[in-house]
């Protein structure tokens, strides 16, 4: 009786085959789908509850009886019928027809009136199934199926499987509710489809993808994985139009080379600058894992118009230095290699080596594996060994620079670190004593000027004492640093090749918490008041005789206030005889402990002058205050933020830094967003965007992003997306900045996305995601998007990464 099942897997075949289109890679929601199921649940079925492993399953159900009820039963030993409502179980498999014949002889079988089959994976309807079951050959008639551990359904004029190879006639897959309107689904549709389930793979004739009744795209033959183990192929294509690239059309092609690495092929054609072969490989082992992607353009015409404006520059007109490099026929491209490789559960191996062929190559491209190439100055390329423990960790590494802004000059380039080593150790020795070092060995080079070696040693000690409502903290550190530099550079500096630095620097933090119950509103809040204290003192050494490698002015914030140093590095340590006075109050609410209300001040009192200073450009600190720095947010509602900082500088009665933000969150979905950001001398923008829903059909999206200090807009932005149960449809036009120079561009793209399948037309989710801050709520939240890598085939093993 045993037999009588094995038709049952067979309906599986369209579970497979059609919905092994689907490449989801974005947050998809149906949450305007209905409840209801396009296939009722069958009374009497077991609870559809899809399974975790396939494999294992099927191997269960092999082991289980099989149980027939029917109302009646007729028949020989070798031939059985039963009629009325006939009921197969095994299992999650159920199947129900008004009548059964079974001939053990023959070993056929017929179900036909009402067929109704479930399991964890699909449901179906169909009017008859028949088939030989020593010979391993099914036939299903007039099908419709619903899966159940994805969302999916459609129909099928029939269905013929021998053995593991079998066809789909007149099938159709869509994610959309039947009972919609027909402009509201879209549905793939084939002729017919060939399966080989042993080889995992199947063969479409005659496809279509339609969008209520208008074809959006047709493929006369193509094949496709119908399981999860990759088959190579043709991925959904990009297509888009912009000023710059003309008609833009990218399709990748995706080669399975091996369980643990593939590679994916990105030819793209555009009309007005021509065709780019692009590429990626990754690969994946349980020691680490790697990509490698690049790209080739033998010739680009944006490049020879840019030469043309070249060679009719006026000379003297200074339209030579707006033009640079004509870079007339050069060959383009770049190439990137990301990866790691555990040497055990504390020492980490890894790389990020990046070139590009020109300077102007990421602006005219979108920057490397995406993002807005005119954002980057300097590719940073490093590689070494890294390690890490629960008191210390230490690097050994080499970086390097390349340029990939054309307006600035090679000798702008950071110095390359070849190699750098470092070591930082801290550890508690008792309960109220910590002793640490950071210790780091640098040789810089520089392809236009001379470098030299660095050694910097700190060893500090620091004793924290706390309670309950206060802690103070002293510390005392020992800055040495020595210098071998190349001859000239030491020529340049006073002629001395070895000059050291050594310095003591001594701190004291303190601080004390106050806290209240107060209420607002009739909810209970936690008021706290927390004043602090930070001393710090550090002896004048003249540094002028020493080198700038990497060190920078850092950027005076709330942050900058508790430092020992206001240098980037270790070329500079800061002279201070100074005072830091904060006060920061928080209000939290003690239902969930929200921080509603949080407010920071704090000033810098210099006792001293701070003669240290980079160059001779830059001016000593004097004796007196610095601008006092606030820093507050406030959340009026639970999806309401504001936040604000300000820096004043009251000697010379200006306002040094202004920013403000806010947030607001609309319903489940929707988010405006405000932010204005002024630094003195630098920049001064407005930024708004939103996503707004007009109901849970229509929404609209927008940004609008300004500097006043250029008087030039930015980025505008402005679209409208219209969504439905299983179709979203966004119509964006972008306004925007696209190179150094200022000139502007418009982009106008339309993309179809077919939820449970892909999106045709060009992807709008980039730049949105970019530009609307909360344009998916987990980006608030910075949650990272998942990144799909090969597999490994043995789970049982995991990797020792420390990182």
């Amino acid at each position: 009786m045993r037999r009588a099942l094995r038709l049952l897997p067979i309906p599986f075949s369209i579970a497979l085959a059609l919905p092994a289109w689907a490449a989801d890679e974005k947050p998809v929601s149906y949450a305007l789908c209905p409840v209801e199921d396009p296939i009722p649940a069958f009374d009497g079925a077991p609870a559809a509850v899809a399974p975790q492993d396939q494999a294992a399953r099927r191997q269960q159900i092999q082991l289980l009886p099989t149980e027939i009820f029917g109302d009646r039963q007729e028949g020989t030993s070798s031939t059985t019928t039963y009629q009325g409502d006939v009921v197969l179980t095994r299992g999650d498999q159920f199947l129900r027809a008004d009548n059964l014949r079974l001939d053990q002889e023959q070993g056929t079988y017929t179900a036909d009136g009402n067929v109704r089959y479930q399991d964890a994976g699909i449901r179906v309807i169909a009017k008859r199934a028949s088939g030989n079951q020593d010979q391993d050959t099914h036939n299903i008639e007039q099908v419709q199926y619903q899966l159940m551990a994805r969302r999916g359904n459609g129909i099928a004029d029939s269905i013929h499987m021998a053995g593991p190879e079998g066809q789909l006639l007149g099938s159709t897959y869509t994610t959309c509710d039947p009972h919609d309107p027909a402009w509201h689904r879209w549905y793939l549709r084939a002729r017919e489809i060939d399966i080989n389930t042993d080889e995992g793979f199947a063969t479409a004739h005659h496809a279509t993808v339609r969008i209520g009744k208008v074809p959006v795209l047709y493929a006369p033959w193509f094949r496709f994985p119908i399981d999860d183990r990759r088959q190579t192929g043709l991925l959904y294509p990009s297509v888009g139009l912009s000023g710059k690239n003309g008609f833009d059309y990218e399709q990748p092609i995706y080669l399975n080379l091996a369980p643990n690495y593939d590679a994916t092929l990105y030819p793209r054609y555009m009309s007005s600058r021509g065709i780019l072969l692009g590429g990626e490989f990754r690969y994946l082992y349980h020691g680490g894992e790697g990509k490698l992607e690049g790209a080739w353009m033998s010739s680009d015409d944006l490049v020879r118009e840019r030469a043309d404006d070249y060679a009719n520059a006026l000379p003297g007109s200074g339209d030579e230095d707006i033009y640079g490099d004509p870079l007339q026929d050069k060959n383009r491209g770049f190439f990137r290699f990301r990866g790691h490789h555990d040497l055990d559960s504390s020492w980490q191996a890894r790389a990020d080596y990046s070139w590009i062929s020109d300077s102007r190559y990421l602006e005219d491209n979108g920057g490397i594996s995406s993002g807005d190439g005119v954002r980057y100055s300097v590719l940073t390329n490093t590689a070494g060994l890294y390690g890490r423990s629960r008191y210390w960790s230490a690097r050994a590494e080499a970086q390097t620079y390349q340029l990939s802004d054309y307006t600035i000059s090679e000798e702008t380039l950071p110095y390359d670190a070849l190699p750098r080593l470092s070591f930082r150790y801290d550890r508690p020795i008792l309960d109220w004593l910590n002793v640490g070092m950071n210790t780091e060995l640098t040789r810089f080079e520089h392809s236009d000027k001379d470098g030299g070696s660095r050694l910097d040693i700190k060893p500090y000690v620091s004793i924290p004492l706390r309670g309950p409502s206060w802690f103070v903290e002293p510390g005392l550190a020992y800055r040495y640093t020595a210098y071998e530099l190349d001859k000239d550079l030491a020529d340049q500096l006073g002629g001395e090749r070895s000059p050291t630095r050594s310095t003591p620097i001594a701190t004291l933090d303190a601080g004390l918490y106050f806290d209240r119950d107060t209420s607002w509103g009739g909810t209970p809040f936690l008021q706290t008041l927390e004043p602090r204290l930070y001393y710090l003192n550090v002896p004048y050494r003249e540094q002028s005789n020493l080198p700038l490698f990497d060190t920078r002015m850092m950027t005076f914030s709330y942050g900058q206030l508790f430092r020992d140093n206001r240098f980037s590095s270790a070329d500079r340590q800061t002279d201070a005889n100074q005072l830091t006075l904060a006060l920061t109050s928080r209000s939290i609410r003690q239902t969930d402990g929200l921080e509603k209300f949080n407010v920071s001040l704090g000033q810098i009192l210099y006792f001293e002058d701070s003669n240290v200073v980079l160059d001779s450009s830059q001016e000593p600190i004097r004796n007196g205050k610095s601008a006092w720095v606030a820093d507050s947010n406030y959340m009026p509602s639970d999806r309401w933020t504001l936040g604000a900082s300000y820096q004043y500088d009251a000697n010379n009665s200006r306002a040094d830094l202004i920013s403000f933000r806010s947030r607001y969150l609309i319903g489940s979905d929707g988010v405006v967003n405000l932010s204005y950001r002024y630094r003195r001398d630098v920049l001064k923008q407005a930024d708004f965007s939103f996503l707004y829903p007009i109901n849970p059909v229509w929404s609209l999206v927008g940004r609008y992003y300004y500097s006043f200090q250029d008087n030039k807009t930015l980025e505008a932005i402005a679209g409208v997306q219209w969504d439905s149960c299983c179709l979203a449809v966004r119509l964006v036009g972008r306004h925007y900045v696209r190179n150094r120079e200022g000139d502007q561009d418009n982009q106008l793209q339309v993309e179809f996305v077919l939820k449970g399948l892909s999106s045709i037309g060009k992807d709008t989710d980039k730049n949105l995601r970019r530009s609307i801050l909360g344009y998916y709520r987990d980006d608030l939240y910075l949650v990272p998007p998942s990144v799909t890598a090969p597999n490994v085939d043995d789970s049982d093993e995991t990797s020792s990464a420390p990182f």
